[in-house]
């Protein structure tokens, strides 16, 4: 896939960048960036193109609080 390929990316993925572009260009963005902080954007809620296969939820990097333990 070549850099800056979409094909791997969802239709719903394809329909949220288009609406950040719409939403960056209407404030004043210039195209070319309204589309890189679009994709950006997208990337970083949904972490980037599909994925194969299924269980790929992103690992929890938080430490459950346990209260101490009473002796």
């Amino acid at each position: 896939m070549p850099q800056g390929d979409k094909s791997k990316y969802t239709d719903k993925q394809k329909r949220q960048a288009a609406h950040i572009e719409q939403s960056y260009e209407e404030r004043g963005v210039g195209e070319k960036e309204a589309e890189s902080r679009a994709w950006s954007t997208v990337n970083a809620v949904s972490g980037g193109g599909k994925k194969s296969g299924s269980g790929r939820a992103k690992k929890a990097t938080a430490k459950v609080a346990r209260p101490p333990t009473r002796r």
